[in-house]
């Protein structure tokens, strides 16, 4: 290590000499430059006799003038075609001014050997360059080739000695733990499962939505394994030079082998886990010479290796079927959306650390966040600290916590947007004719806020919340919540005898749901139990392109007025429900015109219940 730290300083000092050597030979010839006189100067200087002796040394002169008991210097040049004597006599020197009596002209024989300022002066700059190359030619070699390792894997290992994530650090995915603890106890006691002939599971695939916590459940795994872990993207897999992806893959696993027993994770492995043959243009995809190979290493002729592979992905359709079979990813966790206690149990989570009132209710947040991931909740407790801050509060307290869900699912409020009295009651109405339509029919979700105050793109909103998580969603909903999204329109339609465009995306998604239901969900008594369209997606880009019909133009236009006779249905159903409770939808739009906002309680103030609910999935309103 010494001996290199002086090797080193060697050669920083040698570079500085040379350095300054340079700056001082240019020195010098500048300054000689600015003294350097032009042969016609010198031509005049001898018709005057104010110079004594000029010595050529090839085509440098030295010009000497008497100065009383001393001399001056001073340089000059000619020019190499001709002789000295030549050049000044074509400038006007005589024969007279020339004589020995008058001024003396020495020649010096060639010289043998280069000038050594013209050495320095031309040859040191290459060897500068020279010597600078074979420095980082040589600091590249000493660093085990870092400037030319384009092949080496680019993963992060951890040794897991201290570990930032724990299993108690994730919440709400209780299965896909209990899965994986398996998984950390093979590797810290193998013997118990050897014993009894079973072997290591090879790959484990966590697959679900964005957001449920994949990458944090690896994280886990390899704090509370205690085993190294090695951590890379699918994407730093493929770069653009040809081969290196399959390289990289041969040394992550060489790495991982020299560990073993170790985990091996690949985040986002649709990256280069996709379908082969699916290359854009029939050209050769490095993708999948990087998938080849990492599929020979997973499970090709050398498997007597204590390596686990855990991989994440919310694309799995997408994934090569000979990446999913047994052997490599033996199994398949899934992480889905988390119930109503699973959330309750992430938000304990999230507020770790952060100072709460007392007050805070975090069952009722719970279910007041249907569908929310876990990433949804982090976020709202960060929203929630972050509003706190801005009112100067100590503690985070219930109403920040509420109205951060709203900024999440429909964005920050925009009280500053200028709307006229006569929009404003429009959008009144059309909230309210929601409000009642959704609260009429038996099974919609309740109506948990109104407001028209704008937040996010929408003008105003009605959120429906469920009171518990259901995973089946009837027909009879499906045709309630059309008439539910419907409300608004037919409530424009009926107050102000005319309609806007405030409903166009009521009416995208009424008309969505009115078409799946017809061609997805088999619930059409004209159409029956029956799938129209196969789906076609383009499994490079990862997603869906077109519809295949499969079926003839008789059926079309059959699956168009079925979907025409639902949304008419849901239609009048809604406009008969506002036309036998008009002086409540009066009542409601006159408060929001007060108020803006209207809760749940004071909503029910105005119209009690009139049905029970059945509950079913968030629908917040525009």
């Amino acid at each position: 290590m010494n001996s290199n730290r002086t090797r080193s300083t060697i050669i920083y000092v040698l570079f500085f000499i040379a350095i300054m050597a340079l700056v001082v030979i240019q020195f010098r010839q500048s300054a000689t430059t600015q003294e350097t006189l032009s042969i016609n100067q010198v031509a005049a200087d001898i018709q005057a006799g104010k110079v004594s002796r000029i010595i050529e040394d090839e085509n440098s002169l030295t010009v000497i003038y008497p100065n009383g008991d001393n001399e001056i210097q001073k340089t000059s040049h000619k020019e190499a075609e001709s002789t000295l004597i030549e050049q000044l006599r074509n400038l006007g020197v005589t024969t007279q001014d020339l004589t020995a009596e008058k001024i003396k002209i020495e020649v010096k024989p060639p010289s043998q050997w280069i000038n050594i300022a013209t050495f320095l002066t031309y040859v040191l700059p290459f060897l500068i360059v020279a010597g600078i190359l074979w420095f980082v030619f040589r600091q590249a070699q000493g660093s085990n080739n870092a400037a030319m390792s384009f092949g080496k894997s680019r993963a992060r290992m951890f040794t897991g000695d201290q570990p930032s994530v724990t299993f108690a650090d994730v919440a709400g995915v209780e299965e896909a733990k209990e899965e994986l603890k398996e998984v950390v106890e093979f590797l810290r006691e193998p013997e118990k499962f050897i014993s009894l002939g079973a072997r290591i599971p090879k790959g484990v695939l966590l697959v679900g939505p964005p957001g449920t916590g994949k990458t944090l459940l690896a994280k886990a795994v390899s704090g509370e394994a205690g085993v190294p872990f090695f951590s890379i993207s699918g994407s730093e897999f493929v770069e653009m030079f040809v081969g290196v992806g399959a390289s990289r893959v041969r040394d992550l696993f060489d790495q991982a082998k020299r560990h073993s027993p170790c985990i091996v994770f690949v985040d986002e492995i649709d990256a280069v886990g996709r379908q082969r043959g699916a290359g854009l243009g029939g050209s050769h995809d490095e993708r999948e010479q990087t998938l080849n190979q990492m599929l020979v290493e997973m499970d090709g002729f050398d498997t007597d290796t204590n390596v686990i592979i855990m991989a994440a992905t919310n694309r799995p359709d997408i994934l090569d079927p000979a990446l999913l079979r047994p052997g490599r990813f033996d199994r398949r966790v899934v992480l889905d959306r988390p119930d109503v206690r699973g959330r309750e149990a992430i938000l304990k989570v999230h507020i770790k650390g952060k100072p709460m009132s007392p007050g805070v209710n975090l069952s009722v947040l719970a279910r007041s966040t249907p569908g929310f991931v876990g990433a949804d909740l982090e976020n709202m407790v960060n929203e929630a600290a972050i509003l706190a801050a801005r009112r100067n509060k100590k503690v985070i307290e219930q109403p920040e916590l509420e109205e951060a869900i709203e900024r999440v699912i429909a964005g920050p409020e925009r009280r500053s947007r200028l709307i006229s009295e006569e929009e404003k009651r429009i959008v009144a109405y059309h909230e309210a004719g929601h409000a009642i339509v959704g609260h009429v029919l038996p099974n919609t979700d309740p109506v948990h806020k109104i407001t028209i105050v704008a937040r996010g793109m929408a003008g105003g909103y009605t959120m429906a919340l469920p009171e518990d998580d259901h995973t089946l969603v009837s027909r009879q909903k499906l045709l309630d919540d059309m008439a539910f999204t419907l409300g608004g329109r037919a409530a424009e339609e009926l107050i102000f005898n005319d309609i806007t465009s405030g409903a166009s995306n009521d009416l995208e998604r009424v008309t969505r749901m009115a078409r799946s239901m017809v061609t997805r969900l088999g619930m059409s008594d004209a159409l029956g139990p029956m799938v129209y369209g196969q789906k076609e997606e383009l499994i490079f880009l990862g997603r869906e392109i077109s519809e295949q019909r499969d079926y003839s133009e008789a059926v079309a236009t059959q699956i168009d007025t079925e979907v025409r006779r639902l949304i008419s249905e849901s239609y009048e159903k809604a406009r008969a429900v506002l036309l036998q409770y008009r002086d409540k939808l009066d009542a409601v739009a006159k408060k929001l015109l007060d108020v803006e906002t209207i809760s749940r309680e004071e909503f029910e103030n105005i119209f009690p219940p009139v049905v029970q609910k059945t509950g079913g999935t968030p629908v917040p309103l525009g």
